[in-house]
């Protein structure tokens, strides 16, 4: 008896490794370029990074939207000129009492003592002297009040350190203390002179007639009134040069007083009595005297050479006081 053949079981053959895939191989070109030869494939060239996009601006904060909200000025802004300081000077220098105070006294001295001098005159002593005569009294007190007023207008800012807001919102110096000196000269001027025109026209109202001279006195009106104006703006610019109000009212007081004084002493000896005769002739109150040509000074003078002596020293001493202006701190 056979017994079948047993099925061969098929033999498992090892597995061989295998080789890693070569890369296909790349295609070659076709047409007119079948014949060149593929150039070798090197790394990726290295692309430069794009630069970053720019960040959002950050929102604006609380405060920033409250500036962009502020309130804004409807007034212009304009450049600044001499006629804004003027404004600026005319109206400190009306708002402030002492102004006030000083021009009322200095027209009751010249208006009042003006009228009791033309009350206790006559006709026939109006014979060689202008009918503004009885001025001049009232001037010999009232210039002390214009002297007064003229180192206020400087000083007083000093003192109280308010002289910084004007120089702050006015940094041209010399535009301040112009606009302080035209101001105080205009309003010392129209006070003084129309103080001695009312006096000329209450004098010649009451004497008017025959026995009266025939004296223009317009002229005396416009030099006495320029003469105690300036006089004035000299004590104007003593004031802005120290800087202190009792050193520079006592200064003025003494460039009036001193020489009306010191002439007695100087004609004492004979080595001194021609400065002492100069001196008399342009202290302030003989030069007023001779302005309103009062007998027994020198009725033939006009008081020409005594303003213009005036005027010179009034000019230098103002070119003075802008010179420390522009040196000196505040």
């Amino acid at each position: 008896m056979t017994t079948p053949p047993t099925p061969q079981q098929p033999q498992a053959q090892p597995q061989q490794p295998q080789a890693p895939h070569a890369p296909a191989p790349a295609p070659q070109p076709q047409g007119a370029y079948a014949g060149a030869v593929a150039a070798p494939q090197g790394p990726p060239a290295m692309v430069p990074a794009p630069p970053p996009a720019p960040a959002a601006p950050a929102p604006p904060s609380a405060w920033q939207q409250a500036m962009n909200n502020a309130y804004t000025s409807p007034i212009p802004v304009t450049k600044t000129n001499i006629g804004h300081a003027l404004a600026s000077e005319w109206t400190k220098i009306k708002s402030v009492r002492s102004t006030v105070w000083t021009l009322s006294i200095f027209l009751i001295l010249v208006i009042g003592i003006g009228l009791l001098a033309v009350a206790n005159t006559q006709s026939d002593d109006y014979q060689d002297v202008p009918f503004t005569v009885p001025a001049f009294f009232g001037l010999m007190l009232g210039q002390i009040c214009l002297i007064t007023l003229g180192v206020l207008v400087t000083s007083s800012e000093y003192g109280t350190g308010m002289i910084r807001t004007t120089f702050t919102a006015s940094p041209q110096r010399y535009r301040v203390l112009a606009a302080k000196a035209l101001i105080f000269f205009v309003v010392a001027f129209v006070a003084s002179a129309g103080s001695i025109l009312l006096v000329g026209l209450m004098a010649s109202g009451a004497h008017s007639g025959p026995e009266a001279g025939d004296i223009p006195w317009a002229g005396s009106v416009f030099k006495g009134a320029l003469y105690v104006s300036l006089l004035g703006v000299l004590a104007l610019a003593v004031g802005s040069m120290l800087r202190h109000s009792a050193g520079a009212i006592t200064t003025m007081l003494g460039v009036v007083l001193v020489p009306a004084i010191l002439p007695g002493f100087l004609n004492i000896w004979e080595s001194t009595a021609k400065l002492g005769d100069k001196m008399a002739d342009y202290n302030a109150i003989n030069s007023l005297a001779k302005i309103f040509r009062i007998d027994g000074i020198d009725s033939s003078s006009t008081g020409n050479s005594q303003l213009v002596l005036l005027v010179v020293i009034t000019a230098a001493a103002v070119a003075g006081a802008f010179a420390l202006l522009e040196k000196r701190d505040v």
